[in-house]
C-alpha cells in the first residue's frame, strides 16, 4: 500500500508539473533599408522601461547587438524575449566606435527609432511614443535619419 501511495505521488507530481505555465519567449526581427551607404555596421539597441531613450550613452539598454550591412539594408533579429513592452535605437555606426558621433550638435551618423520617421525639436524620442508591444514573433521595420 505504502509503495502504491508513493508511485501515485510521484506520477501526480509528474502529470500536474506537466501544466505548468511555461515561459513565453518571442523573436524581434528588425528590418532597416536605405542607409547611405554600407560601411561600419548597424548597432541595434533594444530598451524595455520607460525613460530610458534617448540614450546617446547606450547605457540604458536590455540588448544591444550589431550586425553587417549589404547594400545598404541590414536584418537581425534577437531572439528569446520574454513578452513586454520594447523600444528600438538604431544607430549606423559608420566608423565602428559604437557611439554616435557628432558635428557640433547634430548627429554625423544615421540614428532611428521604431515608430519614428522623422526627428526634431518637436519631434523628440520618447520610449512611450516608440514602444510596440510584443506578444508573438515580430518583424519590425526602422527608418534610419541622416541629419
Amino acid at each position: 500500500m505504502k509503495q502504491i501511495l508513493i508511485l501515485f505521488s510521484v506520477f501526480s507530481i509528474l502529470f500536474l508539473s506537466s501544466f505548468s505555465k511555461t515561459k513565453e519567449e518571442y523573436s524581434l526581427t528588425i528590418v532597416v533599408e536605405n542607409l547611405r551607404n554600407s560601411k561600419g555596421v548597424l548597432q541595434v539597441a533594444l530598451y524595455n522601461k520607460d525613460g530610458s531613450i534617448p540614450d546617446e550613452q547606450y547605457k540604458n539598454y536590455y540588448k544591444i547587438q550589431t550586425t553587417n550591412i549589404e547594400s545598404g539594408n541590414a536584418e537581425i533579429t534577437i531572439k528569446n524575449l520574454p513578452k513586454g513592452k520594447y523600444a528600438i535605437n538604431i544607430l549606423h555606426d559608420e566608423n565602428k566606435n559604437g557611439k554616435i558621433d557628432k558635428g557640433l550638435i547634430l548627429p554625423k551618423e544615421g540614428i532611428g527609432f521604431s515608430n519614428y520617421s522623422s526627428i526634431g525639436l518637436t519631434n523628440r524620442p520618447n520610449f512611450k511614443k516608440a514602444s510596440f508591444d510584443l506578444f508573438q514573433d515580430k518583424e519590425i521595420k526602422v527608418k534610419v535619419i541622416y541629419m
